[in-house]
This record gives structure tokens, C-alpha cells and sequence, in this order.
């Protein structure tokens, strides 16, 4: 059957093939050389196993057909057979079951032979090559009678033979189920797919052991029994079990274990391979929102989600935490995080891993480093609101890690922390995806129940780990809620639009019956725009103005500027969040804004300009009087000195007992020294009551702005990027699967080189017309310098070109090569 679907599969056109590599590509990682190697791949255990993990129930029950056939199935026949597997089977012949089952047939088989899993034409439809090996066993089937049976002695099956056919001299070998010289497995075997015996059989036992037949007949088909393998005979069967085994009904498979032969299911079964199947999906249950409500619950929560990584960003700025040696983060660090950001900690987590994502946050080391944000972190900043969480909620949607684990214990018995290798999970990006894909089924206002998505989601992937994928679903529907892609539960419309930047996972298109989404109540007229421009008019609009209160605190009473929020982050401690944030100011707040480079009249003209109420006396006084004793005292590296122009202020840090600890020493009226390094010197210094700052040893005042800690960190990540492979470079495949094809069947040699001048153009020119050839398939003249400097002439069919490589069919050479670019000195067209 191999060389029938390499045949096959060589008659398919490029677009089929385009459309399997397309459905998947994992067969051209790396391009086989020809179409045989892409068969043989497509064949292997791995390659069926991926495929098949991508169908949902109704084609996985069109392949499980298809392999329980002894040879090729017309279509008309699979239909009939699937047709008795409906719901209560007497709707087979309704005229809207029978359309739906038509239309699901159809697209399941579609389906399959794209993927390749099934091949041939509609009369004569055969399952891939590998596809029944990966399936077995199919259906809730158990295994064929000679597998059940194969363990049994020769003389046991022969006295199982007497039993049912009452023939008491049979000797092993041959082939009828009554000819003696066939062996008794195999004439087993024959009686036990006689529908005819086996009615006789089924007759013969009691109800109890007919009503265990029953229950093995749809799965699971095995049990355990005591005694599995004792001798029993008709005559002397007493329980259920034994009249089973007596009459081979039942198998035994071990010391205690027995199965139920696939022939005797399949004649239970009624003709049936699957029970109850559904030709579409399940229904979505949920409950119906308004739709305008949802989405503007989804932007608050939007907002507020940009707010906090920016919180969390301008906090690990100047305040960075570690990295493990094992990678990650503490849990210590975690749990000050989710404190100072006011969240549970298992929402900081995902704050963290999507900033991660995103590229806003990185390690400052492989060892002993510190996490700090990225010089992305600035440039993702300074964008609107909407575009910063579009690219917040893209790196989430596409990630492969896993963030609702954090916490959780490893097979080890290990925490697992935030930002650790651990946290990588090869289907999250997929469950994730799917999941919001089935929030978007269930239509605008529609917030279904986690269990009804779970449901779908097991419609959708059957083969997949359940515990694995109903857990990271839960997870998605918890994340996207805080993300704010939905909003109670409905999928808001920028949800929608951030979708559609996945094609295959993309919402379906509303049904007839319901108003297009973007018309009517919620709607915004979103169809076809982006995720941020259907944000931006629901997201609260920014406020400059505070209320500064005589108690030292201002009031925002909404959310602030960017600019400003930084600001106030940097002068002042948040008291306290929720419908305003309340801001403190204090000693250590405006130190921490003086540090940082501003003046007090700088600091006075900010209040002044962003104040809706004039400046309250006492925040003015506390601001001139930190300005006025800051910096009095310097401090720099002896390993470090204390400068003053007071002496009188030395004498008092000299008699203070607390600065016993620094070892000073007086150098001058106006310095001290000190062995403790500068940055020890300063802290001690200001839990004593004093405002110093540190100075370069040019003198100049050190200014610690926060923004000056910056590392190295991935690229920003970008919204919208489609999942699968580009299509320039699938089409770059097959056209090299092709000339591969070719030249493996032609076995020809290689042709001469064309006479005449050697091509020479500018490379510009060359590249644009080898990108050309690539996506016309053509055949084109070059001329390339070999090793030794020397130019030859070459005929080629490029096939892709890449990290200045062009793959290519050499005809001169009757081989596919890699040519350097820089070597080509030019190109023409073939005469």
C-alpha cells in the first residue's frame, strides 16, 4: 500500500500539496529531497501522531471507520456506516440530520485526505499509510481475536474449538474454520467474525453474563478477573465469566486480566463503530450579557492590566529582584511584588510572565544576575494605551508558557516559580488559542460556562492529554478575564479583532440568524478593524490633575498621564487604590525625587502645574526643608569619604555611636573617611537621620534616575503574527520537492553548461530576479565562482533563498546545492 499513496501522492497538484504541508508543517522540517521522502515521513509514527492530534471527534471517527475495513470504502458506504451511529438512529433519516451528516462527511473527508491521513478517490477510500498503527486501538475497540488468543496454547484453543463447533477431534493446522490443517488461532478467529455463530453463541449464556458483555462492548474492553487463565468447558461453566471464556467470548490476556475480542464488540455494537456520535460540535451553554456592558468591562480591565506592568517595570527599575541559579524568580521576590502591586499573587505571576513575553523584562545575567526591564521597555512606554496592550495581550496569546502554574509542584515535588524553564508547556499557546476560539463561537453577549468549554474543547481535540488541556483551558478563561480579552466572560470585541490575528483559530463568522457582530447593541462597527482601534474609544481618558490635601496626600481621581503617573510614582508613596488612587508625600518620597536629579523648585513648579487646588503650605515646607538639608553631606570613594562645608555637621556624625560601625576618620575639618563602601556609607548615613548623596570622584553629584537600569532582552514582541508557516516559503518547499522528484525519477545526468559569456549583473538585480524564478518556478542562467575564484556557468531551479543561501536544482550538476549569494556574479534567462 506504500508505493499506492507514494503514487498518489505524486499525482496530487501543487496546491494540494501546498495545502498539506500548510495543514502539516513538520513534514518540511527539513524539505525532503523528493516525494517519496515526503510519503515516508508522512507515514511515520511521530508525523500520524501530531496529524491525528489535530482532528476533532467527528473526523477522528471518519479515520476509525475507515481503518476497521478489510479493504477500500466508497463513500456512500462510510456515510451509511456513520448514518447508524447518530443519535437515536430513526433521525438518520430526517432531512436536516441528513444534511448536517452530509456536510460534516464531506468536510471531514476533505479534511483527512489533505492532511493525507486517508487516499484515494471517493469509491475506493483507503486510511494513509501509519494511520492504523497510531489508532489502534480504535473506536473503544479491543484488540482482534488472534491477538486475544495469540498466548493460548495450541491444545487449549483446539479443546475451545470442541466447545463451540462440537467437533472433538480437531487437530492444529490449516484453513477453514472447520479444516483441521489450519491453525486453531486462526479458525478461532474465522468463527468469531460469523455473525451467525456468534448470535448462537450469545444465546447460549446466562443474562448476567449478557449484560457484562454489554457493559465491555463500549469501552473500555478489558477487566480483571481472578483465575484469568483457568481451564473451564461448557458443560462445567457455572459464573458469567466462565461461560464467557468457555465460549470464547471472552479472552484471557494475562494471569488476571481478560479483553473482549474486537469481532465479538463490533457484532454487539449492531453495525455501529461509534455510539451517540455528533456530526458538529456541542452546544455552548452560558448566560446572555449586554454586549456594550462586557466590552467596557474588558477595557477596565485592559487598562488597568497596561498600568500594572508598567508598575511593575518602573518598580523593578530601581528595586530589581534576582535570578535563581536554576533560573526564575524567588518566591520571596514574588510574594514582595504581588504586595507592593496590590494583587494576588497568582495575578502578579501573570503580570510578570506577560511582561516577560513582551519583552519588557529580562534577566541582567545568566548567574547570580537581576531582573531588570529592557531598553524596549521605553520605547513600548511611550505608545498609546490601546497599541501597549494590544502587544501585551499578543505575546500572552502566543506564548508557551503557562502562567496560572506558578506555585504549583513540579513531578519533583518542587515549587515551580515564576520566569522558570519550567513554566514552558508545548500545547499552551494552542489551548489557549482554541479556547478564546471557542468563547468567540458562542456569538457577541455570550459568556458560556467553563464547563461547556471544556466540553468543546474535548470535541475539538480528543487525543489530547485531558488533565493537561481541561487545566490550561481553566487557566485561559481566569487570564483572559484579568487581561481583559473578555469581560463576565463574553469575549469583548478588541478580543475578537485580537483573534483574528491567529487565523486558524480566528471566530467564525456570525450565523444567519443573529445581526453581524459590530451592528446593534455592543456592536462598534469592529468588523475587520484592529484590536487597538476598537479599544481606544472604551479606555477612560487620562487625567492630569490631582487634589493635594494640608494632610500631605493628593487624590487622583481617575487614571493618571503616563507622564505624571511616573512622576508621582517617583515623588510619593500609593496609600491606597480603587475608584482614586490615594498618594503620600513624605521625607523618604521626596528624597527619592531629589535623588533622582530634581530640584525643589522643580519639584514645587510639577505640584503646581498638576494640581487642581493650590499647593498646601505644609507639603511646600516639607519640600523646602528635605531640599535644604539634601546633599549637605557628600559621600564618595575612599573606599569612601563624607564632605561637608559644616564642620559642625562632622562633629555630630563623629560623636553619633551609631557611626561607630563605619570606622571614620577625619581627614579634614570638612571630610571624613570610611573603609565601608559608598553606597553602605550613604544608607547608614540616612537611617541616622541624614540626607546625603553620593558624588563621582570628580565630585559631580551622582543622580540615581530610574530609568538608567536597563539590560538586554528579546525584541519587542509584535501583534497580529499568524501561526503556521509562511507561505512564500511552503511554496519554496514544494517547488524543491518537485525538482527533487524529478531528478529522482529521471535519474538523469547532468546537463552541459551553457557556452558562451559568463553572466554578470549588478547583485541588487540578481537577488530581485532569483526571488523571481523562486516564486515562478523558472529555470534561470547564473554564473558562480567556485573555490578557487573561478567563474563557471550553471543552470538551476531555485527552489528558496535564506541567511544568503539560495537553495536551488543544480542541472549541470544534477543535484541540489547551496549556493552563497556573494558568489553569484550574475543571471540570465534560459534560451
Amino acid at each position: 500500500m506504500d508505493g499506492d499513496f507514494t503514487a498518489w501522492l505524486r499525482g496530487r497538484a501543487d496546491e494540494q500539496l501546498r495545502a498539506l504541508v500548510t495543514a502539516r508543517p513538520e513534514l518540511i522540517m527539513p524539505v525532503p529531497p523528493h516525494v517519496e521522502g515526503l510519503a515516508a515521513r508522512a507515514g511515520t509514527p511521530s508525523a500520524v501522531g501530531r496529524a491525528l492530534d489535530r482532528l476533532d471527534r467527528f473526523s477522528l471517527s471518519v479515520a476509525e471507520t475507515l481503518i476497521l475495513q478489510p479493504g477500500p470504502l466508497a463513500y456512500a458506504e462510510l456515510r451509511s456506516i456513520l448514518a447508524r451511529a447518530l443519535p437515536h438512529g430513526s433521525r438518520a433519516s430526517d432531512k436536516r440530520y441528513a444534511a448536517e451528516l452530509d456536510t460534516a462527511l464531506r468536510e471531514g473527508v476533505d479534511r483527512l485526505r489533505t492532511a493525507c491521513l486517508i487516499f484515494g478517490p471517493d469509491d475506493a477510500l483507503l486510511p494513509a499509510p501509519g494511520v492504523k498503527e497510531a489508532l489502534d486501538p480504535p473506536a473503544g475497540l479491543g484488540p482482534p481475536a488472534t491477538d486475544v488468543f495469540r498466548h493460548h496454547s495450541p491444545e487449549s484453543l483446539t479443546i475451545l474449538l470442541a466447545d463451540i463447533t462440537g467437533i472433538a477431534d480437531i487437530a492444529p493446522t490449516a484453513t477453514d474454520a472447520t479444516d483441521p490443517a489450519v491453525p486453531p488461532g486462526r479458525r478461532l478467529a474465522t468463527l468469531l467474525a460469523d455473525p451467525a455463530t456468534l448470535g448462537r453463541l450469545i444465546g447460549e449464556v446466562s443474562p448476567q453474563a449478557r449484560a457484562a458483555l454489554d457493559e465491555l462492548a463500549w469501552g473500555p474492553p478489558s477487566g480483571r478477573v481472578a483465575g484469568a487463565r483457568r481451564e473451564v468447558r461448557t458443560a462445567t461453566a457455572r459464573s458469567p465469566v466462565e461461560q464467557l471464556l468457555a465460549r470464547g467470548l471472552l479472552g484471557a490476556t494475562g494471569e488476571e486480566t481478560v479483553a473482549l475480542p474486537r469481532e465479538v464488540a463490533l457484532y454487539l455494537r449492531a453495525g455501529r463503530v461509534h455510539r451517540d456520535l455528533s456530526p458538529g460540535p456541542p452546544e455552548l451553554d452560558g448566560v446572555a450579557r449586554d454586549q456594550t456592558l462586557a466590552d467596557r468591562t474588558a477595557a477596565g480591565q485592559a487598562f488597568t492590566f497596561v498600568r500594572t506592568v508598567e508598575e511593575l517595570c518602573e518598580l523593578w527599575s530601581h528595586d530589581p529582584p534576582g535570578v535563581l541559579r536554576a533560573g526564575g524568580l524567588a518566591v520571596r521576590d514574588l510574594k514582595r511584588t504581588a504586595q507592593i502591586l496590590d494583587l494576588p499573587e497568582w495575578a502578579t505571576g501573570l503580570v510578570v510572565e506577560v511582561a516577560h513575553a513582551a519583552g519588557l523584562v529580562a534577566s541582567g545575567g545568566s548567574v547570580d544576575g537581576e531582573w531588570l526591564p529592557t531598553a524596549a521597555y521605553d520605547a513600548w512606554r511611550l505608545k498609546a494605551t490601546e497599541d501597549r496592550w494590544t502587544l501585551l495581550a499578543s505575546a500572552w496569546a502566543g506564548m508557551d508558557r503557562a502562567p496560572g502554574l506558578i506555585g504549583e509542584r513540579d513531578d519533583r515535588d518542587r515549587p515551580i516559580n515564576a520566569l522558570h524553564p519550567d513554566l514552558r508547556r508545548s500545547a499552551a499557546s494552542e489551548v489557549r488559542l482554541r479556547t478564546l476560539s471557542v468563547l468567540g463561537a458562542a456569538g457577541p453577549g455570550i459568556a458560556p460556562t467553563p464547563a461547556s468549554v471544556i466540553g468543546r474543547l474535548a470535541w475539538e481535540q480528543p487525543r489530547r492529554r485531558v488533565t493537561q488541556r481541561d487545566r490550561l483551558a481553566e487557566l485561559t478563561l481566569r487570564e483572559a478575564e484579568h487581561l481583559g480579552v473578555t469581560g463576565l466572560g463574553v469575549l469583548s470585541g478588541h478580543g475578537r479583532a485580537l483573534l483574528r490575528a491567529f487565523p486558524p483559530y480566528g471566530p467564525p463568522s456570525s450565523p444567519p440568524s443573529s445581526p453581524p457582530y459590530g451592528q446593534g447593541a455592543g456592536g462598534g462597527g469592529g468588523a475587520g478593524k484592529a484590536p487597538a482601534e476598537l479599544l481606544a474609544p472604551l479606555l477612560p481618558e487620562p487625567v492630569d490633575k490631582v487634589l493635594l490635601q494640608a494632610d500631605l496626600t493628593a487624590v487622583a481621581p481617575g487614571p493618571l498621564t503616563s507622564d505624571l503617573g511616573r512622576w508621582l510614582a517617583l515623588a510619593a508613596d500609593v496609600e491606597s487604590k480603587g475608584g482614586a488612587t490615594v498618594y503620600r508625600f513624605g521625607e523618604g518620597s521626596i528624597r527619592r525625587a531629589l535623588d533622582a536629579g530634581q530640584s525643589a523648585d522643580e519639584l514645587l513648579t510639577m505640584l503646581e502645574r498638576h494640581s487642581a487646588t493650590p499647593v498646601p503650605q505644609p507639603l511646600r515646607y516639607l519640600v523646602t526643608d528635605v531640599a535644604r538639608r539634601h546633599g549637605r553631606i557628600r559621600v564618595g570613594t575612599a573606599s569612601a569619604y563624607i564632605r561637608c562645608d559644616d564642620p559642625a555637621v562632622l562633629d555630630e556624625v563623629v560623636a553619633d555611636r551609631r557611626a561607630s560601625v563605619l570606622r571614620l576618620r577625619r581627614l579634614a575639618p570638612t571630610v571624613l573617611a570610611s573603609k565601608t563602601s559608598r553606597a553602605t556609607l550613604v544608607d547608614a548615613l540616612r537611617a541616622m537621620g541624614y540626607s546625603p548623596v553620593a558624588e563621582s570622584l570628580e565630585g559631580d553629584v551622582l543622580v540615581s534616575r530610574a530609568d538608567t537600569r536597563r539590560t538586554e532582552g528579546q525584541p519587542l514582541a509584535r501583534g497580529g503574527t499568524a501561526t503556521g508557516p509562511d507561505p512564500d516559503m511552503v511554496a519554496a518547499a514544494v517547488r524543491a520537492i518537485r525538482a527533487g522528484d524529478d531528478a529522482h525519477l529521471a535519474r538523469r545526468g547532468p546537463s552541459d553548461a551553457p557556452r558562451g559569456q559568463v553572466p554578470r549583473s549588478p547583485s541588487t538585480a540578481t537577488i530581485s530576479a532569483l526571488q523571481e524564478a523562486i516564486r515562478q518556478g523558472a529555470r534561470v542562467w547564473i554564473g558562480y565562482l567556485d573555490s578557487q575564484g573561478h567563474a563557471t556557468s550553471r543552470i538551476l531551479e531555485p527552489a528558496r533563498m535564506e541567511g544568503g543561501y539560495l537553495t536551488a536544482y543544480d542541472e549541470t550538476r544534477a543535484a541540489v546545492h547551496r549556493f552563497a549569494l556573494h558568489r553569484i556574479t550574475g543571471i540570465a534567462d534560459v534560451n
